[in-house]
């Protein structure tokens, strides 16, 4: 567990906050063509209006009523607005990370298609739980990095564990709390992203994998895209499929930001973590970002 003392206060959001949040949503999604009133939301969560409302503005730094509004396919045609010149621009600056919010950068490096193939042999992963916004993390790590990011769900750690030991079956996993607080940190805390301190990801994928996520590494923050943009822009406009498949695979969510890429219509489609947490991830985003207005 990491000490209280070296934890980040973006971190020590009670635990309940996220299921809470999550049952909302959750609430919202199967609800939403009756628009229901934050009181049934309030009410079916088990919290007064008040306590709900305090608690969307701890957790998201947005009202519930703004809250909402992030997460509605009205908002979601807003993020992909001109979401392929977004993606354009970005490559014609040259940026090798994203400009996600003010000083946030990423950088990144890929291992070589060898050690790819190497399905990790001879590679040892250092791994350990920790705390978010979006409920219990697994971060994996190797010496040059962040390599793995899930999330742990109903079925429990051994299930999310799992789930990363079959992205490098060979590769050696070593339980290291310590070795991988500091990147939940800064992966999670808006007050650690800093162009000074870059957070270093190492992908580990095909080389065109490598070459989807490095994509997804150039969308804002408060901002989305979709897989047909994607593949466009890596020139590949017929490979929109492929792409999909390959942002399916990314290891490192959120901050190889595959929760921003939305279907077409902005409908929110799969993903490998829940679409309820990221719908979530994009409301939270959207507050941090002051893109939606109280």
């Amino acid at each position: 567990m990491t000490p209280l003392a070296e934890r980040s206060p973006a971190l020590d959001v009670p635990p309940a906050d996220y299921d809470t949040v999550r049952r909302a949503l959750a609430f919202i999604t199967a609800e939403w063509r009756r628009q229901p009133e934050i009181e049934e939301v309030a009410a079916h969560v088990g919290l007064s209006t008040s306590h709900l409302h305090h608690l969307f503005r701890r957790w998201a730094g947005l009202s519930p009523k703004a809250f909402l509004q992030a997460i509605t396919l009205d908002h979601a045609r807003i993020l992909l607005r001109d979401s392929a010149s977004v993606l354009d621009t970005a490559l014609e600056v040259g940026l090798s990370g994203p400009g996600r919010l003010h000083d946030l950068f990423v950088t990144h490096e890929a291992m070589s298609p060898g050690e790819w193939k190497a399905k990790g042999a001879g590679l040892e992963l250092s791994y350990g739980f920790h705390p978010s916004p979006f409920g219990e993390a697994l971060v994996v790590a190797t010496p040059r990095g962040l390599a793995g990011l899930g999330f742990v769900d109903e079925p429990g750690r051994t299930a999310a564990l799992a789930d990363m030991m079959r992205r490098w079956p060979k590769a050696t996993f070593v339980e290291n709390e310590a070795a991988t607080a500091d990147l939940a940190r800064r992966a999670f805390d808006p007050e650690e992203w800093r162009a000074d301190r870059p957070l270093r990801v190492v992908l580990i994928g095909t080389d065109f994998e490598v070459r989807v996520w490095e994509t997804l590494l150039r969308i804002p923050l408060g901002r989305a895209t979709t897989y047909s943009d994607v593949a466009m822009c890596m020139g590949r406009p017929t490979a929109s499929r492929a792409v999909g498949a390959a942002v399916g695979r990314n290891p490192v969510s959120f901050v190889v930001p595959c929760h921003r890429v939305l279907g077409r219509t902005g409908a929110l489609t799969g993903y490998h973590w829940g679409v309820t947490r990221k719908q979530a991830m994009l409301g939270w985003e959207a507050g941090k970002a002051g893109s939606v207005a109280d």
